[in-house]
């Protein structure tokens, strides 16, 4: 017998928060013990692109396993492919072996992400969707901010992050069992194969496409903040022990404002709330391009940005729930992931390029991409009405 909806919720997000922590530890951690061992930082910053790379090539054959065994089996593997990689970094410090841990982490990741988004998504109703969306994303966020703290137990062992991160999984990962597992809604929808999901891609893409924009413009920024911002600002001239300080703003306010949208956006819709928080992120963003060199004001506009567009994931996916028909939902929810690691991939090396040869244009870029995104919307919004006018007449 399985435990109440509620009690799955609850789970379903813990699991979440601990890929978090995984994810958040690795990318310090690992960059760390490689500067320390003379690594290079290009070659460093290739091996953080494994765990997106591993994302994009398990995305396309997520949903095929997921409508035929259901969201408990793949949630089990995932996260037994996830601990158990966390426990084999000790074994071999090795360059490439640990970029292939990096990419089963990618994989098993997003069949956790997956499975558990679809979960939540397809079981909340419309009118709380939003916050069960917000505190998923909100749960993931603290447990991303909470990982960096494990770096520092490298300076006792440097595989007790790994294994005391590997065993918190595998606990974690335990409680999956306590849940009944369910199949998602199948509808009308073809065959649970690969042709068939490739099909269901293209459906969602006519339907929801824009939605897909704001988890792709939140790993374009998330990604070029934590990878671009520190070479950035050492070279305009901010001090480094402002860095420390000033990168951390953005994650709490996003972590303030997650839920707070969240609700927000099940009273006044999904679509007039997206385009008010990427305005006002892009308006926060040319802040910080005016700030210079002063670290409280490039802290304040981090800050201001984390709380408006520190969300733009979450309710990218509620915003896609809501123009879906639940048959649909898996193949959507891949397409938010796979949306999400495109931009993560492209964010540092688009702003690696503009530092290079335009540092000061670096946040203005940033701003340039969630201006678009906004006018996407608007553009999405006005052809709807036309549709929906035309249709009455």
């Amino acid at each position: 017998m399985g435990v109440s909806a509620k009690v799955r919720f609850w789970i379903l997000v813990c699991i979440v928060a601990i890929s978090g922590f995984s994810q958040g530890m690795l990318l310090p951690l690992i960059a760390i013990i490689f500067e320390q061992d003379g690594v290079s930082s290009a070659m460093n910053g290739i091996h953080a692109t494994g765990i997106y790379i591993g994302i994009l090539i398990a995305s396309p054959l997520m949903e095929a396993p997921l409508r035929k065994y259901g969201y408990k089996p793949l949630i089990v593997v995932g996260g037994f492919i996830v601990g158990l990689s966390l426990l084999f970094f000790p074994l071999w410090p090795h360059f490439w072996f640990w970029f292939v841990l990096r990419l089963l982490i990618g994989v098993g990741d997003q069949m956790l992400h997956f499975s558990t988004q679809t979960w939540i998504t397809s079981s909340s109703s419309a009118e709380r969707r939003g916050r069960n969306i917000a505190i998923y994303g909100l749960f993931f966020s603290l447990g991303f901010a909470m990982g960096p703290a494990m770096s520092s137990l490298v300076e006792i062992n440097r595989s007790l992050p790994f294994i005391v991160s590997g065993v918190l999984t595998f606990i974690t990962w335990g409680f999956v069992f306590l849940l009944r597992n369910d199949i998602p809604d199948h509808g009308e929808v073809g065959t649970a194969s690969l042709f068939g999901t490739l099909k269901r891609f293209k459906q969602v893409g006519k339907y929801a496409w824009v939605a897909f924009l704001p988890p792709l413009s939140y790993g374009f920024l998330e990604a070029s903040l934590h990878g671009n911002f520190p070479i950035y600002a050492l070279r305009s001239g901010v001090e480094a022990s402002a860095v420390a300080f000033i990168l951390p703003a953005f994650s709490i306010g996003a972590i303030v404002f997650q839920l707070p949208l969240g609700i927000l956006s099940d009273k006044f819709g999904r679509h007039r709330v997206l385009m008010t928080v990427l305005f006002t992120g892009a308006v926060c963003f040319i802040g910080s391009g005016l700030a210079g060199t002063s670290a409280l004001w490039l802290f304040v506009t981090f800050f201001l940005a984390g709380m408006a567009v520190g969300s733009t994931f979450s309710l990218g996916i509620s915003y896609m729930t809501d123009l879906l028909p639940k048959s649909l939902l898996p193949a959507g929810n891949i397409m938010c992931g796979i949306a999400f690691s495109l931009g993560s991939i492209s964010g540092p090396a688009l702003g690696g390029i503009i530092i290079q040869f335009f540092a000061g244009g670096f946040f203005y870029l940033i701003s340039t991409l969630l201006f678009a995104v906004c006018l996407c919307l608007m553009v999405f919004s006005l052809v709807q009405k036309n549709k929906a006018m035309t249709a009455e007449t």
